[in-house]
């Protein structure tokens, strides 16, 4: 499986920061999104993903983190664009706990502001949620995917790291769960000045509320359709 890093990426929505690329094999089969509305299956990305997929650009897991800890320290970093947490071997909706670990050891040892997002499963599934949690306590910020409104206060109350969370298109700026837990809708999706480089909240892994995300992309309707039938 390969790993491939982005020194200064071109996008816009991030802006000029580092960020990787995991390949295809790394999403685990319980995303609801997995060719069902996943942003990055469409455009630019989505070639770029394809080809570290196939193994003709990126590198190994080691070779990565090496490349990794040549980011100057403090550096922001979006951790996986297109992509998720390295699995297991032979399991493929658990994560590897030794190498996302020795991740969360970069990032730390280099001060990295390190963020993603990840869809592992993590209610039933211990293994996950022991991995989240420490790559969290050790200064990599993963944020736990909910499908909905209705899955935030669930993945809350494990209490081992923040959330982020598909939208509707008309939801409104902030909101909040049945629970009373609030939910702010990413800066950079309601200000075009605003980019992730600039924003850096999901990097924040002690924040007091979640992020939330309208679908977007070329696959926007499907994600919109898929995560509809969760919860």
């Amino acid at each position: 499986m390969n790993y491939h890093l982005t020194l200064k990426s071109a996008n816009s929505k991030t802006g000029p920061m580092a960020v990787s690329t995991t390949a295809k094999a790394s999403c685990p089969d319980k995303c609801p999104l997995k060719k069902a509305g996943c942003f990055a299956d469409g455009g630019p990305l989505q070639l770029h993903w394809e080809q570290v997929s196939q193994g003709n650009r990126g590198m190994s897991f080691d070779a990565f983190l090496l490349q990794l800890t040549a980011l100057k320290k403090g550096a922001e970093y979006r951790h996986n664009q297109a992509g998720d947490l390295p699995p297991k071997e032979d399991e493929q909706d658990t994560i590897d706990a030794v190498k996302l670990a020795a991740l969360a050891a970069v990032i730390r040892r280099r001060r990295i502001k390190g963020f993603t997002y990840t869809h592992y499963p993590v209610i039933d599934n211990e293994v996950n949620q022991l991995a989240i949690k420490a790559a969290n306590d050790n200064g990599f910020t993963i944020n736990l995917s909910a499908n909905n409104i209705f899955e935030v206060d669930t993945l809350l109350a494990l209490n081992i790291a923040p959330v982020a969370v598909i939208m509707p298109l008309n939801a409104p700026k902030v909101s909040f769960t049945n629970q009373g837990n609030k939910i702010v809708i990413c800066p950079a999706q309601t200000n075009k000045k605003t980019a992730c480089i600039d924003c850096m909240l999901c990097a924040k892994s002690d924040r007091s509320f979640s992020i939330g995300f309208y679908p977007h992309g070329s696959s926007a309707k499907k994600a919109i359709i898929s995560t509809n039938n969760q919860g």
